[in-house]
């Protein structure tokens, strides 16, 4: 009898270490979803997550997301990530609200949540991003610098962002706009383009009509209508903007922008896919929030 308790002993801890064996071969599956697949920003969010899913091995990646912001395509994208086996989601959320009870049902089926450039009001395992109400203060030193070194002391200012719900453009916005408090400046009513580059460009240059000395773009998409339109009217407005593309780095080369505040997207990628597979494992995370950093970039350090 002993004998045979023995060999069942055996034969109990073999197929466990089998199921567990079996386990690790077939890795985690994580899911990016960002906001849209528009943005340069997202492509580069994307190669660092790839970067480090390659260096930590055994892990299925992949990216999911709306052609457009759409909360309702972001909505079916987790959705989608969590029926394709999503052991954790990257998640850039469009808005605050709009995608919560998706993420209590996804989180209810036992998959992480990290936050990679904007969250969600849902509690999260990290979130890493950009310090966007310093970042939106940054930009508004530098334009606001700028005008005063052309002898500008007042005058009209716009401002172009996403959407009025999505946190780290509403962050920006926020800081930029407080470094205007007690100036001469009016800061106008915010327009809206969902990160267009196309109707950025028309907001900016009916903002141009309306005398503006100056334009801030919130994002990639509105930066680069807020260049165009500069470049377009051939008048004398400063423009500063977010995110870092060919095409805005471009417009800061002409002398259409002044400078853009540059974000490191590679970074929460890279870290937030390092985060998510700590948490897999019942690792120690850190500090809720993960700073990934940003940079003033001008035609002179280009």
């Amino acid at each position: 009898m002993k004998k045979i308790a023995i060999v069942l002993c055996v034969l109990v801890l073999a197929t466990s270490l089998f199921a567990q064996g079996a386990k690790e071969a077939s890795g985690y599956k994580i899911y990016l979803i960002t906001m849209d697949q528009m943005d340069q920003h997202w492509v580069n969010v994307d190669k660092g997550a790839q970067k480090a899913a390659t260096e930590l091995g055994g892990i299925t990646y992949k990216w999911l997301a709306p052609d457009v912001k759409d909360d309702a395509k972001q909505i079916e994208s987790i959705n989608n990530a969590v029926a394709g086996g999503a052991n954790a989601i990257l998640l850039a959320a469009n808005g605050p609200n709009a995608v919560t009870a998706a993420l209590k049902e996804a989180e209810s089926a036992g998959v992480k949540i990290v936050y990679v450039d904007s969250a969600a009001n849902y509690p999260a395992v990290q979130t890493l991003a950009t310090d966007n109400t310093a970042a939106g203060a940054t930009a508004g030193k530098e334009l606001l610098n700028a005008l005063k070194g052309n002898g500008v002391t007042s005058g009209k200012i716009g401002i172009i962002s996403v959407n009025s719900a999505t946190a780290s453009t509403v962050a920006r916005e926020a800081g930029f706009r407080k470094t205007f408090e007690g100036t001469g400046f009016q800061l106008l009513e915010t327009q809206y383009c969902d990160g267009d580059a196309a109707r950025a460009k028309d907001m900016g240059a009916n903002f141009i009509t309306q005398g503006v000395v100056g334009l801030f773009g919130a994002n990639e998409g509105s930066t680069v209508g807020v260049g165009n339109a500069i470049a377009e009217a051939g008048k004398k407005v400063v423009g500063v903007g977010f995110d870092k593309s060919d095409m805005i780095l471009s417009l800061i080369k002409s002398g259409n922008l002044l400078c853009t505040m540059a974000q490191n997207p590679d970074v929460m990628g890279y870290e937030g896919m390092k985060t998510a597979v700590r948490a897999l494992k019942g690792e120690a995370i850190g500090a809720a929030y993960f700073d990934t950093g940003v940079s003033v970039l001008t035609k002179a350090n280009l």
